[in-house]
């Protein structure tokens, strides 16, 4: 009896395996940023990632969110974030449209406001598998890095240089994600 029930769940195990397996291998799986997405691929995203973050440890900003800071975060930000994650009173860009899972608007409605800076500086430093963002660490400082995550923590109390920085030579998407001193091919 104890043998029967231990080889109905190994099978079990198996079936579920091999039809995720086929269902992938198939090409049935939805693979472009406009699909609907896989049943309840955000929530183990989101789970995954949060059960991880939980078990880091927390460390407290090794920047001051004083003003010198914020308007250095602001250059930072403006020059790698904002094409993905957006401007102040800015519409979201052609990039982050096309994108999937869509990239937070850091500075429209809550963002990660509600997020611990050191949340925030792990996700700058390291990436987000499967989601597009990009791991910064060796692009970046760690100054850099803590400048942009006490600039995104307190998005929603910035002062007016700060947003006058962000403002300031605000550029097009497209010259924003090219890297400086390439121009953008002409087209023949």
């Amino acid at each position: 009896m104890l043998k029967g029930l231990i080889l109905g769940i190994l099978l079990g195990i198996l079936l579920v395996a091999g039809g995720v397996y086929y269902y992938f291998s198939s090409g049935r799986a939805p693979v472009a940023t406009s699909a609907p997405p896989i049943p309840f691929e955000e929530s183990l995203a989101r789970l995954g990632l949060h059960a991880y973050l939980d078990k880091l440890p927390h460390p407290e900003p090794q920047v001051p969110a004083d003003e010198a800071n914020l308007v250095s975060g602001a250059k930072v930000y403006k020059e790698q974030c904002a094409t993905c994650h957006g401007l102040p009173n800015e519409p979201k860009t052609a990039v982050a449209q096309g994108m999937f899972p869509a990239p937070p608007q850091l500075f429209h409605g809550v963002g990660v406001t509600d997020d611990d800076a050191w949340e925030s500086y792990w996700k700058v430093e390291n990436g987000i598998r499967m989601s597009g963002m990009p791991g910064f660490k060796g692009q970046l400082t760690e100054t850099q890095i803590w400048q942009v995550s006490v600039l995104v923590k307190n998005a929603d109390k910035i002062a007016e240089s700060v947003k006058k920085e962000l403002a300031a030579g605000a550029t097009t998407p497209m010259e924003m994600a090219m890297p400086s001193g390439n121009p953008a091919p002409k087209k023949k």
